[in-house]
């Protein structure tokens, strides 16, 4: 029997992680069966899915802040609660695909609140803080690559915790991301620890590039002097953002693939692994698979909305590595850029920002649904 999209793309070397999650997806069963049946072999979450989740939920989640609000927690404690009880009982939905694995499987994400993105010792604390919380080793706390992030990365590794770095873009932050989780298992190393269970990915953003990139390109179109500059132009739509992702993935193989990274690989270590995020189509006139399909390779996972895991699921084709053999092709796409007067280190810079503070404002906000809903629900005094 022919093995599912999902199924072809694990035994490629690739693991599929879904982008969301949610009190009915847990007591529902669904989640447990889509990792049963092989279809995803790891979760994810951020602020935005969070907020999602908790503001549009009419029923799990209301009676839960009512009872916790009753209790004189704050919203803050009430958030706590609700996200680790959600975060642990993926962990354990998880649990198997974790211990009997590829490596890549098993894990679930929770993410430090994104206001502290530049701010080195917060991040180092709240971190420490949910790893304790959770308590659960196919954890991973989601650190953002900022400037202050990167050296939190270091020194979380160094104390044995399990990260997901998130919100990266280009090559050149990839390469401080990649350098401080060495660093942190070189300290670690040294002062004595073990390298056993310590686990990293970096999360690569891919398709919101396109997205920023397809409106330059549009824009300088529609204000070509020639036919053929604005052909020139709107031929590069949508090639941004894998080219991108293969400009990192040449940093990634360098890093932890070759002799550099080998003594560390003898004394226990694992790669941190490349993850491609944000890996849902958000252009209609695109295929609604485009970033798996065209990201599909090996020593690699890649974390997508439902609708586009059930979209792969139904259609996805798997057609080998596509990622090492088009990395000549990818540097031809990221120099045609180059001469059409396009930077995507500018694009890649300002969607860190924009990243930042989207997941920031989507904390905000959540946190102010569970105010109103916790003086709503609680009971008068």
């Amino acid at each position: 029997m022919k093995p599912s999209p999902a199924v072809a793309l694990h035994e490629l070397g690739q693991s599929l992680w879904l982008d969301t999650i949610s009190d009915g997806l847990l007591t529902s069963g669904e989640l447990a069966r889509l990792v049963a049946e092989g279809s995803i072999y790891g979760v994810t979450s951020n602020p935005t899915i969070f907020r999602g989740a908790i503001g549009g939920d009419r029923f799990g989640y209301p009676a839960a802040i009512a009872r916790l609000a009753s209790e004189g927690k704050t919203p803050e404690a009430i958030y706590d609660a609700l996200a680790i009880h959600d975060i642990t009982r993926t962990a354990d939905v998880l649990a198997r695909a974790f211990q009997t694995g590829s490596g890549r499987d098993g894990f679930v994400s929770l993410e430090v609140p994104p206001d502290l993105a530049h701010d080195t010792a917060a991040t180092v604390a709240e971190a420490r803080r949910l790893w304790s919380l959770v308590s659960k080793p196919n954890l991973l706390v989601k650190v953002p690559a900022t400037p202050a992030g990167i050296p939190a990365i270091e020194t979380l590794i160094a104390e044995g915790i399990s990260l997901n770095v998130t919100l990266l873009f280009s090559r050149s932050q990839y390469a401080g991301v990649g350098a401080a989780y060495r660093r942190g298992l070189e300290r670690r190393l040294a002062a004595g620890g073990s390298l056993e269970g310590l686990h990293s990915v970096a999360s690569v953003f891919v398709s919101r590039l396109d997205t920023a990139v397809d409106k330059e390109l549009e824009s300088r179109a529609a204000a070509a002097a020639t036919p053929a500059d604005r052909e020139r132009y709107l031929s590069l739509r949508g090639a941004s953002a894998v080219a991108n992702a293969l400009d990192v993935w040449e940093e990634y193989r360098a890093q932890f693939f070759g002799a550099s990274f080998q003594a560390l690989r003898a004394r226990g270590a694992r790669p941190q692994w490349m993850l491609w995020a944000s890996t849902g189509t958000k252009n209609p006139a695109f295929s609604d698979v485009k970033y798996v399909e065209e990201l599909a390779g090996p020593d690699s996972i890649n974390t997508a909305p439902r609708e586009t895991i059930d979209a792969w699921l139904e259609h996805g084709r798997v057609e080998g590595n596509r990622l090492d053999p088009r990395i000549e092709t990818a540097r031809k796409t990221r120099a045609a850029f180059a001469e059409a007067g396009i930077s995507l280190d500018q694009h890649c810079a300002k969607l860190l920002d924009d990243g930042v503070s989207s997941f920031a404002q989507s904390f905000r906000e959540m946190m102010d649904t569970i105010r109103e809903r916790s003086a709503a629900l609680a009971p008068r005094q």
